[in-house]
């Protein structure tokens, strides 16, 4: 019998919660510089439109690979008064700061391209152990409420990292670089997220100090990692047929490239299906060998053997965010001719769309905010956070379907609202759930696992959806709003599979 008595982590005040969750404040300042301003710098330094898909294809594959690596990592460390989760906070921060200050600096497009992989790559190292860190710090009864501040604190920093440029414009810096290349506004952009991001993430690795293994014994929530895992066990148990399919699913896929003429970018998905096969025989062979602390073989088990609950949420988390990143790639051209009739991306009717969508997405970042401090915390705990989200989802699918039925752009702020509550659940509640339902030993990288279904959708959309609409919809962007709803939609159905939890 276990002499030492569990006990409840502390509950924390909402000055503990702002301090657990503001670094994420500052990492959402630069990926909405990343997000806002990347395509403007590389053809500023002359890369053309049908390169900027190969282009940002960077950030979907860095998180890819990254998210995964740094969870199985975090897990694993524990370096004293620097704590399990922080000393990536600050690894990734100075990268990030680094990559943000140097960016605005490129003068060939070549040192722009590696740049974004360094930035994306080094805002993954930090990102990813925060989702992490809020079920560490936390007791499952705040997980809702941390969650939600964290969301807050991610559509503050999108919405200001969105203004910085046009605010400075507003202020008389330039707009235009004499001889082309990349503007002062930019410029100075950069700058400041690179000041705001690690200011930020400074702030919470000075004010929190995480909870020791031993203390994580206390509160019945160990992180320590047994030599033989159940997961490895189960892989090495497994067939290489699997393997062998995902590997030949790619091989076709790079067929279907060649004799369909389909976008280059799909050559990228075709690939990345044949290294997951790779890897799954490789981590299958290491389980079979006894090689219980080799990471690419936890990787895998731990992929291959994700918990019920958890593949659940992974497939409405596929469909929701196969919906988002369809809005972010098309929604200035459904704006720009659809609702301001301007089919030329010269001209300054079209900019004015581009300002407007600008605009839009301030709001739906906006409304995600004051959702996630207001209502839903509220709302899961009457509800349940499953049929929380559910709710949620549903007004983001009527949002994206309203783009079929709106005339004046000025009623799609209505959208936006319904698109920014789906939003800031999107970003609460899944992870609110996630973190009351798996072993802490493992919190790290199921995170960093489960926002692989946010990447797949990325590349998905980036690889397949330009090939669907030339093919079927040509010149009609439009109906991306009606996939939009539709696979919103399917995230809602995926999440009525969801066990609910109620929240306090």
């Amino acid at each position: 019998m276990n002499a030492t008595a569990v006990t409840e982590k502390p509950r924390q005040s909402p000055a503990g919660l702002w301090n657990i969750s503001f670094g994420f404040f500052g990492i959402q300042v630069g990926f909405a510089l990343q997000n806002a301003n990347m395509s403007r710098i590389f053809q500023s330094l002359g890369s053309s439109v049908d390169d900027l898909p190969a282009l940002w294809i960077a950030a979907p594959l860095t998180g890819l690979l990254i998210q995964p690596i740094v969870g199985h990592l975090s897990d694993r460390t524990w370096l004293g008064r620097f704590g399990r989760r922080r000393p990536y906070f600050l690894g990734g921060a100075i990268l990030a700061a680094l990559s943000l200050f140097l960016m605005p600096l490129s003068t060939q497009l070549l040192m722009s391209a590696v740049l974004l992989w360094m930035l994306d790559a080094s805002l993954n190292i930090t990102m990813e152990p925060f989702r992490a860190f809020v079920g560490d710090m936390l007791r499952k009864d705040q997980h809702t409420s941390g969650y939600a501040v964290q969301t807050a604190f991610i559509g503050a920093g999108a919405v200001l990292g969105s203004l910085i440029p046009p605010v400075l414009d507003m202020a008389g810096v330039s707009n235009v670089a004499p001889g082309g290349g990349i503007p002062d506004t930019v410029r100075y952009a950069f700058w400041i997220g690179a000041a705001a991001l690690f200011i930020a993430v400074m702030w919470t690795i000075l004010t929190t100090r995480e909870y020791s293994p031993s203390e994580m014994d206390r509160f019945g929530e160990s992180a320590e990692h047994p030599g033989t895992d159940a997961t490895l066990r189960t892989l090495a148990e497994r067939s290489f047929q699997t393997s062998v399919v995902w590997v030949a699913i790619g091989i076709s896929v790079l067929f279907a490239v060649v004799e369909l003429s389909l976008e280059k970018e799909v050559y990228l998905l075709g690939g990345l299906l044949i290294a997951y096969g790779l890897a799954n025989a490789a981590g299958i062979a290491l389980a079979r060998a006894g090689r219980s602390s080799n990471m690419l073989a936890n990787i895998v088990g731990d992929f291959s053997g994700m918990p019920s609950l958890m593949v659940r949420l992974a497939v409405a988390q596929f469909f929701s965010w196969s919906a988002l990143f369809t809005m972010w790639i098309y929604t200035t051209p459904v704006v720009a001719l659809n609702f301001f009739h301007a089919p030329d991306t010269t001209g300054p009717v079209y900019q004015d769309a581009g300002n407007w969508v600008g605009e839009l997405f301030a709001i739906q970042n906006g409304v995600a905010a004051i959702a996630a401090l207001t209502f839903l915390p509220l709302l899961a705990a009457r509800l349940g956070k499953a049929r929380t989200h559910v709710a949620c989802l549903l007004l983001g699918a009527a949002g994206f379907a309203s783009f079929l039925f709106l005339h004046d752009p000025k009623l799609l702020i209505a959208s936006e609202i319904g698109i920014g509550i789906a939003w800031a659940s999107i970003l609460a509640m899944p992870y609110a759930i996630l973190a009351s339902s798996l072993p802490q030993r493992k919190l790290g990288i199921y995170m960093g696992l489960f926002n692989v279904f946010i990447v797949i959708p990325q590349l998905l959309v980036a690889t397949v959806m330009g090939s669907i609409m030339k093919a079927f919809f040509p010149g009609q962007p439009i109906w991306t709003m009606l996939a939009a709803a539709i696979v919103m939609g399917l995230a809602a159905l995926a999440m009525l599979r969801v066990p609910d939890q109620r929240a306090a």
